[in-house]
């Protein structure tokens, strides 16, 4: 097939177009690779790096934001597509980089995978995602900018399904294949992030696109018959009202029988369905579950879900534009979220580069159904050495116990903690709702009766930095609630950066379970996972004396009750091989 680029709409594209409805053809894109390949290696980074990270997937340079691009497998490699800009460490320039991995730990890349080349995304190549039809072809669907700067949703497949690496990529000629009329009364500017399609019994494929309508959240719903023509859905799968942009949608369905994942388009009574969605205004990702009623198209969250800025997060912290996947090589679900920085813009540009991807976690439906829960993938424990193992060690108050033999900056640890003495939790003021308050109001410094107590990661020998993740115990009525915190407030002693504490409450009982807690280090960032995965809340920090041999790492209880390490376990973290 010749090349052809089509830049233009004319009489020739019209017949193109004709000829196209019938046969559904494919343009071959112009490669243009010549323009885009080993763009990760345009500038050149500064030597000293004492905040790129060893085991969290980040090109060497530039900016990247977020998992965007849905992950897939595909003949036995894990694909990442990510928003990546190639020219500069901050946002714009927009293309789709491409990684592969066996592991999903250690990362080869590609040439990016789409890139602007057509009027329906000549201004931008933003979000999507990739489904695997039935016959084994990978399709994505993803939000270009067109000359108008409408936001416009297209197809793309591989031009090579024998390649596993799938390196090139194609697109419809009659691009886009969803986009906003007059007609049908959708926002132009908000109209982004159509998810991984699922087929219901009927045979045809459905996809929601984030959106809003005023202040309303959208899920906007289309079908197909055929993966190319699609038809707008007369009602949203759901809406939130006073919630803004609904960004990167995501809807799946979890098992009620235990941690097994489920593919994209099973729809029975042995499964709920989770929707999640990144709110623009708040920059955090919200989720519910419900029930997905196929008959009306509608989903509908169970009794106690709210979708408002107090709902249920994936993570507390830096963590948003987040997707899952369904890995069909070990049945299950995987989320992977982007993290941004914390640094000023003029710190980014001197690095270098700007985001990373957090540790890949498997996420499942709690056994009560109530939440979540999220753990790091196993295949990260492929890169633990030299483990430090602690056991039945007094934590008494105002106390800290520094970890020794283990290399604090890039460090995978796991603590859990028995408490005593209930009498002497402070009582919960009822007016005490928003954890991320209470956490800056009672940071790691401010004692207390139970509590806090935890860890204190990438800290100067002095503690003139630190950061701490702990926990602290408040008596409601006649329970007890446990507060997480990842307090920032000392993480540095450059005031440039943002260094906002982070809470959650966490659904445990301390009375009858111990605290645990497991937190990935790794030079600049800290992801914390309370209570085996039912709180995670993930940090950007940029100490400047806790830096190399400098770093170092405790246990701490600043309450005035005593507290008993039942187990603490370290492991230094191998470099990970991300090129």
């Amino acid at each position: 097939m010749d090349t052809i680029i089509i830049t233009t709409i004319s009489s020739p594209w019209l017949l193109c177009f004709l000829a196209l409805v019938f046969s559904h053809g494919l343009v071959q894109l112009q490669a243009s690779h010549h323009v885009y390949r080993n763009l990760q290696t345009s500038e050149n980074t500064p030597p000293n790096q004492p905040y790129r990270t060893s085991y969290h997937f980040q090109p060497p340079q530039n900016w990247i934001n977020g998992i965007l691009n849905r992950p897939m497998v595909y003949k036995g490699l894990y694909h990442l597509f990510y928003q990546y800009n190639p020219k500069g460490a901050v946002w714009g320039n927009i293309v789709w980089a491409h990684s592969t991995s066996k592991d999903l730990v250690n990362w080869t890349p590609h040439d990016p995978a789409i890139f602007p080349s057509q009027e329906s995304d000549i201004n931008g190549c933003w979000s999507g995602s990739a489904t695997i039809l039935p016959n084994g072809k990978p399709v994505i669907l993803y939000t270009g900018i067109n000359p108008q700067n409408q936001q416009v949703q297209n197809y793309a497949e591989p031009k090579n399904l024998s390649d596993p690496f799938l390196r090139e990529w194609v697109k419809l000629p009659h691009n886009p294949v969803m986009a906003p009329t007059q007609a049908n009364q959708i926002n132009a500017s908000s109209f982004r992030d159509p998810t991984t399609a699922w087929l219901g019994p009927d045979k045809r494929w459905r996809v929601i696109i984030g959106s809003k309508k005023n202040r309303r959240g959208l899920a906007i719903l289309y079908r197909s018959k055929d993966f190319v023509y699609w038809v707008k859905a007369k009602h949203p799968l759901h809406s939130g009202k006073g919630t803004g942009m609904w960004e990167c949608p995501d809807f799946f369905p979890v098992s009620v029988d235990g941690q097994v994942g489920v593919a994209t388009s099973v729809i029975d009574n042995k499964v709920k369905h989770v929707l999640k969605y990144s709110l623009d205004d708040t920059k955090h990702d919200y989720y519910t579950i419900g029930t997905y009623n196929f008959a009306l198209d509608k989903y509908i969250p169970d009794k106690g879900f709210v979708d408002s800025y107090s709902g249920l997060r994936y993570d507390y912290g830096k963590f948003y534009a987040s997707k899952t996947f369904f890995d069909d090589i070990k049945n299950r679900r995987i989320l992977w979220g982007w993290v941004n920085e914390s640094s000023s813009v003029n710190d980014d540009i001197k690095k270098g580069w700007s985001g990373v991807q957090a540790i890949p976690r498997t996420i499942w439906l709690d056994k009560y159904g109530k939440q979540l829960i999220q753990w790091p993938i196993p295949e990260i424990e492929k890169l633990r050495l030299n483990m430090v193992n602690l056991s039945n060690k007094l934590l008494k108050g105002g106390s800290k116990l520094q970890i020794s033999n283990v290399q604090a900056l890039q460090a995978d640890v796991e603590v859990s903690f028995k408490v005593s003495g209930f009498e002497k939790a402070e009582k919960l003021d009822p007016s005490w709702t928003d954890p991320q308050m209470l956490c800056s109001r009672k940071g790691a410094s401010v004692k207390g009766g139970l509590g806090p107590f935890g860890l204190y990661v990438l800290a100067s020998k002095g503690l003139e930095e630190y950061t701490a993740v702990f926990f602290r115990i408040f008596k409601s009525n006649e329970k007890y609630v446990v507060l997480m915190c990842s307090d920032q407030s000392r993480s540095s002693l450059n005031e440039d950066n943002d260094k906002t504490t982070y809470g959650a409450f966490l659904n445990v009982d301390p009375v009858y379970e111990t605290l645990s807690l497991r937190t990935l280090i790794d030079h600049s960032i800290v992801e914390s996972f309370g209570g085996k995965g039912k709180a995670c809340i993930t940090a950007r920090v940029y100490p400047t004396l806790a830096i190399g041999y400098g770093a170092n790492l405790f246990a701490f209880n600043n309450g005035n009750q005593d507290v008993q390490i039942t187990s603490l376990k370290a492991w230094n973290m191998k470099k990970a091989m991300i090129y």
